[in-house]
């Protein structure tokens, strides 16, 4: 059997804490790094890079953010695209007004003003909660579009509102070619995925999953119930802010206010719900089937109803699909994409005999 953790043992407790306990999982892992930084950069082609692979990383990205703060410590937002134009507005000034700043500098301070935001309107997830908690954070969706609208200094004084991507020069080097601006993308994503692997599964992650599950009783045990929250705001928008750099810069290369309203925070929550919450790998999987199924499904109708059906009404019959999917995909397994692979994954374990 090609997956069997027979003679897999664990000697130490380091061992146990593994994020992929078996090493057909390591190598699995390892091999589809390796491709994704050697290999598709030559295979893949200009469309792919910037319509399909750049975006599914960005929103894997956002909805990490998201499920720090949703899946894991139990806090409600409806206000993630906020923190992501909180994060691409003051990554562009921050460029824009201190000459010589590195783009990965900027792209760090953007972060981080975003998680001093997230703090912010995470103040009241103190006293309240629930979907008491989901209307602030709706609050600070409305209220951050607004300010960076109607004042024009965000954006440089552009009539429009409209920032624009700052060179990305590192090291000397221009990533602004398609399969530059991927993999500088596919490098961001993956060193903050592995880090919020490890923010999880530490201590601060543990906290997280006590005042989720039952707050009092976290409490009692001794964790600091506002530190815990407001961390958990704070890590969260500050993904979130990066996310929101890394979709107008390299992604759009151009973004509005607009470009961030609440159809991208729908979006991103509906990653989370699909891919399964309280899961790393769910954010990709998720963000897989948001920017994927849409391209298969236009691709199937128009080649199979192309001239039967009206261009716009084929639009909206793709859109009743997919929403239909999401419903029973939920009804049929609401723990999402990554419940099904772990399920899988315990069938390959014992196959050939029934699970």
């Amino acid at each position: 059997m090609l997956y069997s953790e027979s003679g897999q043992f664990n000697t130490r407790y380091q061992d146990d804490r593994r994020s992929f306990r078996l090493y057909q999982e390591r190598l699995g892992f390892y091999l589809l790094l390796a491709s994704a930084f050697l290999l598709v950069p030559f295979w893949g082609n200009d469309y792919w890079f910037s319509a399909v692979l750049i975006p599914f990383l960005v929103l894997s990205l956002a909805g990490i953010g998201l499920n720090l703060l949703t899946g894991y410590a139990g806090q409600l937002s409806l206000g993630s695209a906020a923190f992501m134009a909180v994060g691409a507005f003051a990554a562009y000034n921050f460029n824009l007004r201190v000459p010589g700043l590195p783009f990965l500098i900027s792209l760090l301070l953007g972060g981080l003003v975003a998680g001093l935001t997230g703090i912010i309107f995470g103040l009241p997830s103190l006293r309240i909660k629930g979907f008491y908690i989901l209307v602030s954070t709706l609050a600070a969706q409305f209220l951050v579009q607004w300010i960076l609208t109607n004042f024009a200094w965000f954006s440089n004084n552009s009539s429009s509102g409209v920032i624009t991507a700052p060179p990305l020069l590192l090291f000397g080097q221009d990533f602004s070619a398609p399969a530059g601006r991927y993999l500088l993308t596919l490098s961001i994503v993956t060193g903050l995925g592995i880090l919020a692997n490890s923010i999880v599964r530490s201590e601060l992650g543990r906290n997280w999953m006590a005042v989720r599950d039952m707050d009092t009783a976290a409490a009692v045990i001794g964790i600091a119930i506002p530190k815990t929250k407001l961390l958990a705001f704070a890590i969260s928008s500050f993904y979130l802010g990066i996310a929101g750099s890394l979709w107008a810069f390299t992604y759009l290369g151009t973004v509005e206010p607009h470009g961030f309203d609440l159809t991208r925070s729908f979006q991103i929550l509906f990653i989370i719900i699909i891919g399964g919450m309280g899961s790393i790998l769910g954010n990709f999987l998720g963000a897989a089937f948001i920017v994927f199924f849409p391209i298969l499904l236009s691709q199937v109708s128009a080649g199979l109803l192309s001239g039967v059906i009206d261009a716009g009404q084929l639009e909206n019959l793709q859109k009743i699909i997919f929403g239909a999917l999401i419903i029973f995909f939920l009804i049929k397994e609401p723990n999402g994409l990554a419940q099904i692979w772990q399920t899988f994954k315990q069938r390959l374990r014992v196959w050939p005999l029934r699970y």
